[in-house]
């Protein structure tokens, strides 16, 4: 595999940095360390069997370490593995997905904005070899390098897109984080950002604009219904124009709704013809 290649020409070594098994490097010093290690274990037996046994859980992994090189080229576990005394040591790693928060970090953007943005990354042990032999600290290595790359990712995006393209800014963290912790044998699986907290200045000055276009946006609607209001009132008075009944019946239903209310007016309508014979007289 990838990191099987990475680890055979970068791993730790004398030679051409390649990791070798306890069958080859161990040279003859090595070997009679080895056989006397044995031996020891096989005169104190059975309290040295104490010392031999390890168990590791189902989501660890130990890296076996005999005489400085790793053996098998593999980690053990989970379950019993055996270790001597004397020539072999080994370290656990945890293979479960870890999270840690990035602090907020004040960062200026594309634009000339600063802001304070933090978030959480989710991460696990892809290789445990690879994060033993390859770095010191895998997960402060981690903490660290994912506080550079939001500044690195966040210094190329404007504030509109910081605000509005958070997933997209993720992925782009989490495939630059992914890429560089991959020597490691870490794979980060998620980026998220928390908060992105303005100065107190920027946002009053986004709370106007956002008000002033609301009003904007208010003052059309109202001026697009006042011209359709007015439209639907010529259509009807060209409608009751032609239609004397239909003015009557108009007036009819205002009375109804006037008598509907509880008002202490009484108004009492006169006919319409009535009115349009005195007006013929004049």
């Amino acid at each position: 595999s990838r990191r099987s290649k990475n680890l055979e020409t970068e791993g730790g070594g004398g030679d051409s940095g390649s990791t070798h098994d306890s069958s080859a490097g161990l040279g003859c010093c090595g070997w009679l360390l080895v056989l006397f290690s044995l031996l020891i274990t096989l005169l104190t037996f059975p309290v040295s069997i104490f010392m031999c046994i390890k168990i590791v859980q189902e989501y660890e992994r130990a890296v076996i370490f005999r005489l400085g090189r790793i053996i098998d080229k593999k980690a053990k576990g989970p379950g019993i593995f055996f270790v001597l005394p004397c020539t072999d040591s080994f370290v656990k790693v945890d293979l479960r997905t870890v999270s840690f928060n990035i602090p907020p970090q004040e960062i200026l953007t594309k634009d000339s904005v600063t802001v304070s943005v933090d978030g959480v990354v989710y991460f696990r042990v892809e290789c445990p070899v690879s994060s033993v032999a390859n770095v010191s600290n895998a997960d402060s290595s981690t903490r660290l390098l994912a506080q550079t790359t939001l500044r690195n990712v966040l210094g190329t995006k404007n504030l509109a897109e910081l605000l509005s393209d958070r997933e997209g800014i993720s992925h782009s963290m989490q495939a630059t984080l992914d890429d560089a912790t991959n020597h490691w044998g870490i794979k980060v699986e998620r980026v998220e950002i928390k908060d992105v907290k303005l100065p107190q200045q920027l946002q009053r000055a986004m709370a106007a604009e956002a008000e002033a276009s609301r009003e904007a946006r208010a003052k059309v609607i109202a001026a697009e219904g006042e011209m359709n209001a007015s439209r639907a009132l010529k259509e009807a008075s060209l409608i009751i124009s032609e239609s004397p009944a239909a003015l009557q019946l108009r007036y009819l239903q205002t009375l109804s709704h006037i008598a509907a209310e509880n008002n202490s007016t009484v108004i009492f309508p006169l006919p319409i013809e009535l009115l349009q014979q005195f007006l013929q007289r004049k």
